[in-house]
Protein backbone atom coordinates (compact mmCIF):
# COMPACT_ATOMS: atom_id res chain seq x y z
CA UNK A 1 0.00 0.00 0.00
CA UNK A 2 1.13 3.41 -0.81
CA UNK A 3 1.24 6.14 1.53
CA UNK A 4 -1.56 7.78 -0.24
CA UNK A 5 -3.74 4.79 0.19
CA UNK A 6 -2.71 4.57 3.40
CA UNK A 7 -3.93 8.00 4.66
CA UNK A 8 -7.06 7.70 2.86
CA UNK A 9 -7.82 4.13 4.54
CA UNK A 10 -6.77 5.31 8.02
CA UNK A 11 -9.24 8.24 7.09
CA UNK A 12 -11.95 6.47 6.76
CA UNK A 13 -11.49 4.14 9.69
CA UNK A 14 -11.18 7.19 11.88
CA UNK A 15 -14.17 8.79 10.81
CA UNK A 16 -16.21 5.29 11.30
CA UNK A 17 -15.07 5.28 14.48
CA UNK A 18 -15.71 8.84 15.32
CA UNK A 19 -19.11 8.53 13.97
CA UNK A 20 -19.85 5.09 15.71
CA UNK A 21 -18.47 6.91 19.77
CA UNK A 22 -20.58 10.16 18.67
CA UNK A 23 -17.75 12.23 18.34
CA UNK A 24 -17.29 15.29 16.24
CA UNK A 25 -15.51 14.97 13.48
CA UNK A 26 -12.68 18.80 13.16
CA UNK A 27 -10.74 19.59 11.30
CA UNK A 28 -7.96 19.44 13.86
CA UNK A 29 -8.22 15.66 14.58
CA UNK A 30 -7.85 15.11 10.87
CA UNK A 31 -4.59 17.20 10.85
CA UNK A 32 -3.14 15.15 13.55
CA UNK A 33 -3.80 11.73 12.47
CA UNK A 34 -2.25 13.18 9.05
CA UNK A 35 0.66 14.24 11.25
CA UNK A 36 0.98 11.14 12.90
CA UNK A 37 0.57 9.01 9.56
CA UNK A 38 3.54 10.90 7.99
CA UNK A 39 5.74 10.20 10.90
CA UNK A 40 8.25 7.70 11.15
CA UNK A 41 8.85 5.85 14.32
CA UNK A 42 8.53 6.88 17.48
CA UNK A 43 7.03 10.48 19.33
CA UNK A 44 5.68 12.09 22.31
CA UNK A 45 2.39 14.24 22.22
CA UNK A 46 4.56 17.31 23.21
CA UNK A 47 7.04 16.40 20.27
CA UNK A 48 3.83 16.17 17.89
CA UNK A 49 2.06 19.60 19.06
CA UNK A 50 5.61 21.35 19.32
CA UNK A 51 5.68 20.51 15.48
CA UNK A 52 2.49 21.47 15.41
CA UNK A 53 2.60 24.64 16.46
CA UNK A 54 5.66 25.62 14.76
CA UNK A 55 3.97 24.67 11.38
CA UNK A 56 1.19 26.85 11.78
CA UNK A 57 -1.38 24.38 12.92
CA UNK A 58 -4.14 25.39 15.63
CA UNK A 59 -4.38 22.65 18.04
CA UNK A 60 -4.48 23.11 21.77
CA UNK A 61 -2.38 20.04 23.86
CA UNK A 62 -5.99 18.91 25.00
CA UNK A 63 -7.01 18.44 21.86
CA UNK A 64 -3.90 17.06 20.85
CA UNK A 65 -4.21 14.15 24.21
CA UNK A 66 -7.83 13.84 23.41
CA UNK A 67 -7.53 12.87 19.86
CA UNK A 68 -4.37 10.58 20.81
CA UNK A 69 -6.87 9.08 23.20
CA UNK A 70 -9.27 8.29 20.48
CA UNK A 71 -6.50 7.25 17.71
CA UNK A 72 -5.52 4.84 20.48
CA UNK A 73 -8.64 3.31 21.24
CA UNK A 74 -9.65 2.66 17.72
CA UNK A 75 -5.93 1.15 17.40
CA UNK A 76 -4.25 3.44 14.35
CA UNK A 77 -1.57 4.59 17.37
CA UNK A 78 0.02 1.93 19.67
CA UNK A 79 1.38 3.67 22.83
CA UNK A 80 4.65 2.39 24.61
CA UNK A 81 6.03 3.03 27.53
CA UNK A 82 9.66 2.52 27.40
CA UNK A 83 11.37 2.40 30.88
CA UNK A 84 10.75 5.42 32.80
CA UNK A 85 10.78 7.63 29.71
CA UNK A 86 7.65 9.56 28.80
CA UNK A 87 5.08 7.63 26.87
CA UNK A 88 5.99 6.82 23.15
CA UNK A 89 3.61 6.85 20.15
CA UNK A 90 3.99 5.26 16.38
CA UNK A 91 1.56 4.80 13.96
CA UNK A 92 0.19 1.22 13.79
CA UNK A 93 -1.87 0.54 11.10
CA UNK A 94 -0.37 -1.75 7.81
CA UNK A 95 3.11 -1.90 10.43
CA UNK A 96 5.00 -4.92 10.10
CA UNK A 97 5.47 -6.16 13.42
CA UNK A 98 8.48 -5.32 15.08
CA UNK A 99 9.63 -5.30 18.70
CA UNK A 100 12.07 -3.05 20.77
CA UNK A 101 15.38 -3.15 22.51
CA UNK A 102 15.93 -0.05 25.13
CA UNK A 103 19.12 0.87 26.73
CA UNK A 104 18.96 1.93 29.96
CA UNK A 105 21.28 4.12 30.38
CA UNK A 106 20.81 6.67 27.61
CA UNK A 107 17.09 5.75 26.38
CA UNK A 108 17.86 4.97 22.73
CA UNK A 109 15.22 2.44 21.60
CA UNK A 110 16.05 0.04 18.29
CA UNK A 111 13.36 -1.85 16.63
CA UNK A 112 14.06 -5.03 15.41
CA UNK A 113 11.87 -7.73 13.83
CA UNK A 114 12.82 -11.60 14.17
CA UNK A 115 10.32 -14.15 12.52
CA UNK A 116 10.62 -16.51 15.66
CA UNK A 117 8.26 -14.43 17.67
CA UNK A 118 5.64 -15.01 15.06
CA UNK A 119 5.96 -18.49 15.52
CA UNK A 120 6.14 -18.55 19.22
CA UNK A 121 2.65 -16.30 19.10
CA UNK A 122 1.49 -19.04 17.20
CA UNK A 123 2.32 -21.73 19.32
CA UNK A 124 1.15 -19.77 22.36
CA UNK A 125 -2.76 -19.03 20.27
CA UNK A 126 -2.92 -22.55 19.73
CA UNK A 127 -2.03 -24.63 22.46
CA UNK A 128 -3.67 -21.81 25.31
CA UNK A 129 -6.80 -21.37 22.78
CA UNK A 130 -6.16 -17.51 22.54
CA UNK A 131 -7.23 -15.43 19.61
CA UNK A 132 -3.92 -13.11 20.06
CA UNK A 133 -4.66 -10.10 18.58
CA UNK A 134 -1.29 -8.46 19.14
CA UNK A 135 1.93 -8.28 21.33
CA UNK A 136 4.21 -6.28 23.09
CA UNK A 137 8.04 -7.34 23.81
CA UNK A 138 10.86 -5.22 25.12
CA UNK A 139 14.43 -6.19 25.58
CA UNK A 140 16.37 -4.02 28.38
CA UNK A 141 20.28 -3.57 28.48
CA UNK A 142 22.92 -1.17 27.26
CA UNK A 143 23.67 -0.44 24.07
CA UNK A 144 27.12 -0.71 22.32
CA UNK A 145 27.39 3.11 22.77
CA UNK A 146 26.97 3.17 26.18
CA UNK A 147 29.04 0.65 26.26
CA UNK A 148 32.06 1.81 25.10
CA UNK A 149 31.56 4.82 27.26
CA UNK A 150 31.90 3.18 30.07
Amino acid sequence: MNCSTIQTTVKEIFSEYIERKGQRKTPERFAILDEVYARDGHFDVEELYIHMKNNNYRVSRATLYNTMELLLDCGLVVKHQFGKNIAQFEKAHECKQHDHVICTTCGRVDEYCDPRIHEIEKTVSTIMKYNISHHSLYFYGTCKACQKSK
